[in-house]
């Protein structure tokens, strides 16, 4: 297995942290991983993306400019990324958020209404494990009990409340059934 993973959004949505969150899982599972953040200076509001990899043999560069999977939390991002995923490579899009839908074939583009969820289910600002939940539905790259036991080695002491939510968020989007 290896897998290049592209998350990309706003900053403050959580990019990096669910970017660090599927290398953590990696690391747990005694993958070879590697984490890419990038920012803009605005940090909120931003521009954010994180390039992960996650591979059973060794990487010989952190940079992902042709992602296997592509989850994209803003238009912006779709706009900018949605023809470097190669034929054959799946879309996770942020609905709420991105109002229309690709236009290619040759990929597997999955729609979740993210943000809204987040909403309704009083997970505010969780829309990025609602995606990742998702991903891991559909892709394979782990399970959803590895996912839980690396949720609760990252979550901090200082945030364990945070803990519970984000294990809702992550089976919120497992479970979600598509539009």
């Amino acid at each position: 297995m290896n897998t290049k993973i592209l998350i990309a959004g706003f900053g403050g949505q959580g990019i990096l942290f669910a970017g660090k969150f599927l290398a953590y899982e990696g690391l747990m599972s005694e993958k070879e991983v590697s984490w890419l953040p990038s920012y803009g200076p605005e940090m909120r509001g931003g521009t954010a993306n994180c390039s992960i990899i996650i591979s059973d043999g060794l990487i010989g560069s952190p940079i992902v400019d042709k992602p296997d999977i592509l989850v994209a939390m803003n238009a912006p991002s779709f706009d900018k990324y949605e023809n470097d995923v190669p034929a054959g490579g799946a879309m996770y899009l942020d609905s709420s958020l991105i109002e229309r839908k690709t236009a290619r074939t040759d990929v597997n583009a999955h729609y979740i209404p993210a943000t809204a969820l987040a909403g309704e289910n009083g997970l505010n600002g969780l829309a990025n494990m609602i995606m990742l939940g998702n991903v891991i539905k559909h892709s394979g790259i782990m399970t959803m009990d590895s996912a839980k036991a690396a949720m609760e080695k990252l979550v901090p002491a200082k945030k364990q409340e945070m803990l519970g939510l984000n294990i809702r968020a992550l089976e919120l989007g497992y479970n979600y059934k598509g539009e």
